[in-house]
């Protein structure tokens, strides 16, 4: 069995401080996208402030807040005893596409730490990753978590990085962005 930590708990400064996860694109909170994209992981921790209405999930809370996402992790894997574990950002209008390739890529791989995306150039997206749970936590023991980049946490881990598809792990970090996404998915249901 696989777990799931959702990162949802950013400031998301670009965007003035909205709440970011609860975003709609075409119908649906990029929140729900990945709840959806984590659907069968059991636990589905989400790190955050709860929001109303999203059930049956574990909700916890990085020590200090806004302490960026390998503290995120980290308050969550006391509650993971998967041997493995989805990480996602909350903030992929596509999630549910990239965590199909990251399943294709990790039954295709090699046994390792994990497998993360990388967006079209090839720039890792750690944060569309399944990692080894044990390999995490050991890491995330050893280094001071807080303000922590998730490529300190990743240092000495054996991670394989699969590109996707153009546009595939594109998040929402400023309006433009979110626009972008809309349209993408307008474009997509007029080809379907």
């Amino acid at each position: 069995m696989t777990a799931a930590i959702l990162l949802a708990g950013g400031r998301a400064s670009r965007l003035g401080g909205v709440d970011k996860p609860l975003l709609d694109v075409d119908g649906r909170s990029l929140l729900a996208r990945a709840l959806d994209a984590a659907a069968g992981c059991a636990p589905v921790v989400v790190v955050g402030p709860p929001r109303p209405g999203v059930e049956g999930v574990l909700w916890v809370r990085e020590e200090p807040a806004y302490g960026g996402p390998v503290a995120a992790v980290a308050a969550a894997l006391p509650h993971v005893d998967a041997e493995s574990v989805l990480v996602l950002a909350t903030d992929l209008p596509r999630v549910e596409e990239a965590v199909r390739v990251l399943d294709d890529a990790a039954a295709l791989l090699p046994p390792g730490d994990g497998v993360c995306l990388a967006d079209e150039s090839g720039r890792p997206q750690w944060l569309v990753g399944r990692y080894r749970t044990r390999a995490l936590r050991e890491r995330a023991e050893r280094i001071p978590v807080a303000g922590a980049s998730f490529r300190e946490l990743i240092a000495e881990l054996s991670i394989s990085v699969v590109r996707a598809h153009e546009g595939v792990v594109a998040d929402v970090d400023t309006w433009q962005d979110l626009e972008r996404a809309r349209g993408e998915g307008r474009h997509h249901d007029r080809d379907h």
